[in-house]
């Protein structure tokens, strides 16, 4: 049986075609499903009975169950999503004062191997498909319906590399920006990276204006390559060669994430070099306090130190900010509940 939320408008509209039924079905279809969060063919009452039948028989809707929900203080809802296969996933509603936000996992575990990163513990599982990205997203925006809110931005900076996922990336970004489903515009969508070059260069020549985020956390090879395996494949002179390809053939701005882990990354000289290092791309630097993972071990860089950091990477000409946490107090970093979670079954 085939995903609903899998399904773009043209494909609903080419289903439709291959039942004998009028295309504009598929658009009905797609709007039932996006716009008014109907969880069955039933509901959909200006379509005949009989196509209803046959739409049930051939697709479902709902295949996702809520494992466990978590609420932070900051009103952060972490979910944690479970799939027939025995797979979960993790994904987390944010809310900001300009709207609110929801992170996306890409894949059921990574094989990026980050050692700070509890997404990589146990390695890559399975890809997710498109459908169960949007499936994630509408954890959110059901629980935002009861408010009167709706999903204005997303992230998909969850469990997994989305550049080792990237069609069914690019599907699930389609789908959501489809102004007869959730609308959400291409502008309020970044996209992360460990830095697969191949991933930044077609996403540069596709020529969409979504943001991009890369996870950069540490300004030289010998540092990286002990905190990112990937930098092996990829070391920074072809990471940032690729980023000003990026700025060149997009004119946008790319964010620059880094982790400050205390001893490892987090010295004045560090930032020196950091600044050396992007400086001349428009940029913005998102500095992130390392979140603590038992099986990692690593430690957060004194706040004293992160101040220090900022103001030398600002008197070096850095537009820098400190992440705001959210959710800090229900382990609501990409991996954890999921980790947790299975430490308790």
């Amino acid at each position: 049986m085939q995903h609903a939320y899998d399904m773009t408008v043209d494909a609903w509209t080419a289903w439709m075609t291959e039942q004998g039924e009028p295309r504009y079905r598929g658009r009905q279809v797609f709007q039932w499903l996006h716009q008014k969060r109907a969880t069955t063919f039933q509901e959909m009452t200006n379509l005949p009975k009989g196509l209803r039948e046959r739409l049930a028989a051939a697709f479902a809707i709902g295949t996702a169950k809520e494992l466990t929900r978590q609420v932070s203080k900051d009103g952060t809802v972490k979910f944690l999503l479970g799939w027939r296969d025995g797979v979960a996933v993790e994904t987390v509603l944010m809310r900001h004062d300009y709207g609110n936000s929801v992170c996306v996992s890409t894949q059921a575990g990574c094989k990026m191997g980050c050692t700070f990163c509890a997404s990589t513990l146990g390695g890559m599982i399975r890809q997710l498909t498109a459908g169960e990205m949007v499936e994630q997203l509408m954890f959110s925006q059901r629980l935002l319906d009861e408010e009167g809110g709706r999903v204005s931005s997303v992230v998909l900076m969850g469990s997994g590399e989305p550049m080792d996922n990237y069609d069914a990336c690019m599907k699930f970004i389609d789908i959501i920006r489809h102004p007869d489903g959730l609308n959400i515009g291409q502008r309020h969508i970044t996209i992360s990276t460990v830095g697969l070059v191949p991933g930044i260069i077609r996403l540069a020549d596709e020529g969409r204006p979504i943001t991009l985020a890369v996870s950069l956390h540490a300004p030289n090879d010998e540092i990286r390559s002990q905190l990112m395996p990937v930098n092996r494949a990829y070391p920074l002179a072809k990471l940032m060669a690729a980023c000003r390809y990026y700025v060149q053939k997009t004119g946008r701005r790319i964010s620059f994430e880094y982790a400050l882990i205390a001893g490892k990354n987090d010295r004045l000289e560090h930032a020196r070099e950091l600044a050396a290092l992007v400086r001349d791309l428009p940029c913005h630097v998102n500095l992130i306090p390392v979140n603590y993972v038992p099986e990692r071990n690593y430690q957060r860089t004194p706040p004293e130190q992160v101040e220090a950091f900022v103001r030398e990477l600002r008197r070096l000409g850095l537009n820098v900010t400190v992440r705001r946490e959210k959710g800090h107090d229900i382990a609501a970093a990409c991996g954890q509940l999921r980790a947790e979670y299975a430490a308790k079954a």
